[in-house]
């Protein structure tokens, strides 16, 4: 059932009526005379061979206002750097694969680490950086949605919806952040916002009081969304972290340039689900160990950066008043889900809270030993003002690869 509940700072779009897709369709044609648009797409190449891609793939071929289609390619080879570009040949848009591991991205990586530019060593976070860049260079579009390909849900009504707000001209928002309903038939899902983010910004209140950052970030029904759309000027001014950090840093990073007024939500799908993260308590270099570790470590850098000081105590007390706040959630969604006839497995529900519990005293402890640790790949400006003409050389690289 929809709601007109407006909570925080940024403005919440719900979905009222169940609009049909065709009229959201017929406005964005209209839209896209005026401020063309683009959908890029970061993905793996065991994604294209997923259960999820081909559902992506025969909704996008249907949707008429795309001007490019951008995908950022991680892990394939030759054979199936072009693999994809036939698998990806029926769509109608203009479309362009970025080979990330091919001989020439590297030669361009080895060029930006060089100048001490490097954006990372691989991830989606140096993926969606490098689609940024191409996007800027090849200057065909005003505004860009982002999603993932893993979507097992996906329907083309969740990129119309995501893309309205930013592309309607009578609008002025900059950005906006799609938002769902994590959950299967019996299952609730979104453990990381649901058992880490929420109970986290909570803990921050409840210590040190109205903190901006904390307050815009408890705004968001689904802060870790991959799902957004912005102005692609936005693009140019953005840091993107490197690792699981990625959503949170992109949203400090567009409230740092942007007016919250300026910053949507959006209701874009009734159901939502992907592939799920396992627990991974034993090794912390995967899984939701790894994730929530490193938006643990994102949320610690922004408010530093904010001029809040940390110290062993500080994160001591951080971790006691999470727990307690964190197991209050735990009971309620059981509630929730009880009356729902879902399932919520309580005893791994509050193991998975004791697993963010020791996430928070670990990324402290990695915030305070290594003060000087740079989180974020440098803007696009910033590249552009080191390496004059390295956009156009990376948008040739693209431009020859995809030939």
């Amino acid at each position: 059932m929809g709601d007109f509940y407006q909570n925080g700072v940024v403005t919440t779009l719900h979905n009222l009526r169940n609009r049909p897709t065709g009229a959201l369709e017929k406005e964005l044609v209209e839209f896209s005379t005026k401020r063309p648009m683009s959908l890029i797409l970061p993905a793996l190449f065991t994604e294209l061979q997923g259960k999820a891609m081909p559902k992506i793939v025969e909704e996008l071929s249907k949707v008429p206002y795309l001007n490019e289609i951008i995908i950022g390619l991680d892990g394939a080879n030759q054979e199936e750097f072009e693999y994809a570009k036939e698998y990806l040949s029926r769509l109608p848009q203009r479309v362009r694969v970025i080979w990330n591991d091919g001989p020439k991205m590297q030669e361009l990586q080895r060029t930006l680490t060089e100048e001490g530019l490097s954006p990372g060593n691989g991830g989606k976070g140096r993926n969606v950086w490098y689609i940024f860049g191409y996007a800027i260079a090849s200057g065909r579009s005003e505004a860009v949605a982002l999603h993932d390909c893993d979507i097992v849900t996906y329907s083309r009504d969740m990129l119309a919806r995501l893309l309205y707000p930013v592309a309607n001209p009578n609008l002025t928002y900059r950005f906006n952040k799609g938002y769902y309903f994590r959950a299967n038939e019996n299952k609730l899902h979104g453990r990381v916002t649901r058992l880490l983010i929420t109970p986290l910004l909570r803990s921050f209140k409840k210590m040190m009081g109205n903190l901006e950052f904390v307050e815009f970030l408890d705004s968001f029904r689904y802060p870790l969304a991959g799902e957004f759309s912005m102005r692609s000027d936005v693009m140019k001014t953005i840091r993107i972290p490197d690792d699981w950090g990625l959503e949170v840093g992109i949203l400090s990073e567009v409230l740092r340039n942007n007016a919250p007024n300026r910053i949507c939500q959006t209701d874009i799908a009734d159901k939502y689900d992907h592939k799920h993260q396992p627990l991974s308590a034993d090794d912390p270099s995967r899984g939701l160990a790894r994730m929530s570790l490193e938006i643990c470590l994102t949320i610690f850098r922004k408010l530093a950066a904010d001029g809040k000081i940390f110290t062993a105590e500080t994160f001591r007390s951080l971790k006691s008043t999470y727990y307690r706040i964190a197991t209050d959630f735990v009971e309620q969604y059981f509630s929730d889900a009880l009356i729902n006839g879902m399932e919520v497995d309580r005893h791994e529900e509050e193991k998975t809270v004791e697993l963010f519990t020791s996430s928070i005293i670990n990324a402290g402890a990695e915030f305070l030993n290594n003060p000087k640790q740079r989180s974020n790949i440098p803007t696009w400006k910033r590249v552009s003002s080191a390496i004059p003409g390295f956009l156009n050389d990376f948008y040739e690289v693209v431009e020859e690869d995809n030939k």
